[in-house]
C-alpha cells in the first residue's frame, strides 16, 4: 500500500513539473505574440530614420526625436533630444528609451555613452537603395511592426524596380548635382543622389571623385559643360546665370528636386526619384 502512495505521489509530482513547464512555454509564445520583447520605447536621431519608422507603424513607441525630424507632421510634436552632432543626454536618459536609432558612423562616436549604459542601439546607414529595403525589415523586426515593414519595403523596392525599367534605355545626359552652393558641393556615384542620377539614365560629372561629397570649384562645372544642373532651389541655382555659354543656361535646364525626398532615404524616395528623372526627361526632350 506504501508503495501505491508513493507511485501515485510521484505521477502526481512529474504531472505538475510537467504542467508547469507548458505553462511556462506558454507564457514565452504569448510574451512573443505580444511583442513584449520588442522595443516600446524608442528615440530616433535623424530625420530618415523617423520617417522609417512612422512608415512601418511604431509611430506610437517613438518617444523622441531630433530637431531636424520634421515628417510626418506628428513627428514635429515629439519631444527633441538631439542635433546632428549632439545629444541632450539628461533629457535623453530620462525618457527610459529601450532603443536608440542612431544615423551609421556619422554618430557612433556620439551614441557611444548609450551603449556603455546598456542602451540598445541600432545604426541605420542604407547606402544602397538594396540597404534601405533590409532596413526597414530590420526595423520591423526590432519594434514588432514586421508585417508592416515588410509591405512597405515590397512596395519600396515595386517603385525601384519599375524605376529601373523605365529608364534602362535612356539616352544619357550629363549631370551636376549640386548639393549646396556655399561651398560648391556634389555627389559622387556611390552618394543615394548619385544613384538616383544613374538610374534616371544621367551621367553625373562629378561620379568619379574619391570622396562622397566633394567641394567643386566653378571651373571643374564649366569645364565639364553640363547639360543639366539640379539643386535645391532656383536661388541655389541662380548664380549659373552669368555664364550663358554653359549648355545647361543656354537651353534653360536649371532645374529644382526636392531635397527632403531625394537627400533623405526614405520610402518615400522612390517619388523623388521619379522627379529627378522627369527634370532629365526635359533635357531629353529638348
Amino acid at each position: 500500500m506504501f508503495n501505491t502512495m508513493l507511485n501515485t505521489i510521484m505521477m502526481c509530482y512529474r504531472s505538475l513539473i510537467l504542467g508547469l513547464a507548458l505553462l511556462l512555454l506558454c507564457t514565452q509564445v504569448h510574451a512573443q505574440e505580444t511583442g513584449s520583447h520588442h522595443a516600446s520605447r524608442i528615440i530616433s536621431l535623424a530625420p530618415h530614420i523617423t520617417e522609417m519608422l512612422f512608415a512601418i507603424g511604431a509611430e506610437q513607441q517613438v518617444v523622441a526625436v531630433d530637431d531636424a525630424s520634421d515628417y510626418p507632421a506628428a513627428a514635429k510634436k515629439l519631444p527633441k533630444v538631439a542635433n546632428y552632432r549632439s545629444l541632450n543626454m539628461e533629457q535623453l536618459l530620462a525618457l527610459e528609451p529601450d532603443l536608440v536609432v542612431a544615423w551609421g558612423n556619422a554618430q557612433q562616436q556620439m551614441v557611444q555613452p548609450l551603449v556603455q549604459l546598456g542602451i540598445q542601439v541600432f545604426y541605420s546607414d542604407p547606402a544602397t537603395f538594396a540597404k534601405l529595403n533590409e532596413e526597414l525589415t530590420q526595423l520591423g523586426d526590432l519594434t514588432g511592426h514586421s508585417s508592416q515593414a515588410s509591405k512597405v519595403a515590397s512596395r519600396y523596392q515595386q517603385q525601384i524596380a519599375t524605376l529601373k525599367q523605365e529608364y534602362q534605355d535612356a539616352s544619357p545626359v550629363t549631370v551636376f548635382y549640386q548639393i549646396a552652393r556655399t561651398p560648391l558641393m556634389s555627389a559622387n556615384a556611390s552618394t543615394w543622389m548619385g544613384q538616383a542620377v544613374k538610374l534616371c539614365g544621367g551621367v553625373n560629372i562629378m561620379a568619379e571623385s574619391p570622396t562622397p561629397y566633394p567641394q567643386v570649384n566653378t571651373e571643374q562645372v564649366l569645364a565639364q559643360n553640363p547639360q543639366v544642373i539640379v539643386a535645391k532651389s532656383a536661388d541655389e541655382l541662380a548664380h549659373w546665370q552669368q555664364w550663358p555659354d554653359l549648355q545647361a543656361v543656354a537651353n534653360a535646364h536649371l532645374l529644382t528636386i526636392d531635397a527632403n525626398l531625394l537627400h533623405r532615404f526614405t520610402p518615400r524616395t522612390p517619388k523623388g526619384i521619379r522627379q529627378l528623372c522627369a527634370q532629365l526627361d526635359q533635357a531629353r526632350t529638348n
